[in-house]
């Protein structure tokens, strides 16, 4: 992947034109003097691969930290790993492949669920459960679920779909969203600017450039991802005449591009990286400008035709308080927070918006004494036999590894609800069991099924385009790239398409539609739970 990534930078300086559901994967947790390399070699897998499953997780991870691991059949692997307290898993060095390879039978069955999810929500059947089990969980009635199954007459199978309910009680209206259409004949000048700095790291290897260049990796993920957008695109009859620009270093190169080239003769710009060169390019021309990943300074671009495809944080915050606000008309809330001016202006703010809510019965704001939460802070909030809903706003390590733990060891008839509109680091730090005993919930912008049709096909054709697993960046560079030139490709304005509905992509959802019309701001946003097993559920 070195190699490859190597090639890029090389073919750069000459271009011109050109969650979910886990159950593959598993936790494992890391004892003393292990780092992702050893645990890489024993797998037989590449290390960067094991990086990939955990994004958020360095080299050399700190001793008890969970990561995750691919969940194998037994063979001769010697690694073991708790799947829960009951069960153990083998791993083995085919994992990659095996979570790629996608049979005939298992491509029908992903085209099924795939049509079946477009009206309604689906449960695929795990050992264990039962019709009772899945009504409780989903608050769903029996009659109602026999209603939409009648093939439930003959009991649960195992890997078995079941309609839960109809999509429209679920999400959004489905009519809403974007129908991507393609226009005959139609041809799209897009450019890519980038900081790829090839020129000044040509002489260095693969090795010295992508293993201490956090954002060589990053830009680079990104533009492969963003190839394999074109050349699905092109494979549906969309003619892209794409040219690459090295933006270099910030603000070195920008101008020289400027002066040179035309790009008002493109349709679309899919960059720069940098903050201070989005606002010269945009005011510079007259084209869309892409902003391709979250910039703290977004809210500041207001100059040409902006286009920001990552949600804004104050979305984030909106989006778990309107579900909040919606789904617990009885609850009991308890906020936690810190000191830091993040977290008060956070928790300031969840507190004044909730308290005018009749129906809650009240809101709690709880702060740590010598650097953790206690449990008896929670008991004296917290209220038997009640929906407690905690509400995190802390990035503090300590601070949200005690809350939870003193959670999860509340008296019986005392159970809480976890939620955050930012999942940070900490909670990574955090055993998922811990975290799935107390229904953790979280706002994310990025959501897709590890085994779903979509995620698995484009995993596919970046293996086989790449040599290794697509990383989030890599993700990140497919949806924005496909979603803006699938809409340019109607031959319509990207601003008549944002009308038109929102979408979704391999693991992103966007939005426009709610924004002001100078400049487009991306809304779409998940909601998604850890179930008891681990697996995600998006519930908004």
């Amino acid at each position: 992947m070195k190699y490859l990534k190597g090639i890029v930078f090389f073919c750069i300086l000459t271009f011109t034109v050109s969650c979910g559901q886990q159950k593959k994967y598993v936790q494992y947790q890391l004892k003393e003097g292990e780092t992702m390399r050893t645990i890489a070699k024993r797998l037989e897998m590449k290390t960067k691969d094991l990086l990939r499953l955990n994004p958020d997780v360095g080299r050399k991870p700190e001793v008890d930290t969970f990561i995750m691991i691919p969940n194998k059949k037994e063979k001769n692997s010697g690694v073991r790993v708790a799947v829960d307290s009951n069960t153990e898993a083998a791993i083995t060095e085919e994992e990659v492949a095996d979570t790629l390879v996608i049979s005939e039978s298992e491509k029908q069955r992903n085209l099924l669920l795939e049509s079946l999810e477009m009206e309604f929500k689906i449960h695929e059947v795990v050992k264990g459960e039962t019709v009772y089990s899945l009504s409780r969980f989903y608050e769903v009635t029996e009659a109602e679920l026999s209603a939409l199954n009648p093939e439930l007459l003959e009991g649960l199978k195992l890997g078995q779909f079941l309609k839960i309910k109809p999509i429209a009680a679920v999400f959004d209206d489905e009519a809403l969203v974007y129908k991507d259409s393609i226009k005959a004949g139609v041809v799209i000048k897009a450019a890519i600017m980038l900081p790829f700095r090839a020129q000044e790291l040509d002489t260095l290897s693969g090795d010295a450039i992508f293993d201490t260049s956090r954002l060589a990796n990053i830009v680079t993920d990104f533009y492969l991802g963003a190839e394999i957008a074109i050349d699905s695109l092109r494979s549906q009859g969309v003619a892209i005449e794409l040219t690459v620009f090295d933006t270099e270093r910030n603000g070195t190169k920008i101008a020289e591009i400027l002066s040179e080239n035309d790009l008002n003769a493109q349709d679309v710009i899919i960059g720069p990286l940098y903050s201070e060169e989005i606002q010269i390019v945009s005011a510079a021309t007259a084209v869309p400008v892409i902003v391709p990943v979250y910039s703290k300074k977004q809210a500041t671009f207001k100059t040409g035709e902006v286009i920001k495809t990552a949600p804004s944080k104050k979305l984030f915050r909106a989006e778990l308080l309107r579900y909040i606000e919606a789904n617990f008309v009885d609850g009991n809330i308890i906020i936690v927070g810190d000191s830091l001016p993040a977290s008060l202006e956070n928790s300031l703010k969840i507190q004044q918006v909730l308290a005018l809510q009749d129906s809650i019965a009240a809101v709690h704001l709880i702060t740590p004494e010598e650097g953790y939460i206690k449990k008896e802070k929670f008991i004296e909030v917290a209220l038997p036999n009640t929906k407690n809903i905690v509400v995190m706003t802390t990035n503090d390590d300590v601070i949200v590894a005690s809350a939870i733990n003193s959670l999860i060891s509340l008296p019986e008839e005392t159970t809480a609800t976890v939620f955050t509109f930012d999942k940070n680091s900490a909670f990574n730090k955090v055993d998922n069991a811990k975290l799935a005993q107390l229904g953790f919930t979280f706002v994310t912008e990025e959501y897709g099924k590890v085994d779903g049709f979509k995620a698995m096909a484009f995993n596919a054709k970046y293996l086989a385009k790449n040599g290794a697993l697509p990383s989030l960046y890599a993700t990140r560079g497919f949806d924005v790239t496909y979603d803006i030139l699938v809409r340019l490709a109607s031959e319509e304005s990207l601003k008549d398409t944002f009308k038109e509905g929102y979408s979704y992509r391999v693991e992103s959802k966007f939005d426009y539609r709610n924004e002001a019309a100078d400049n487009a701001q991306n809304a779409g946003l998940f909601i998604v739970k850890y179930n008891a097993d681990l697996t995600l559920t998006r519930i908004k």
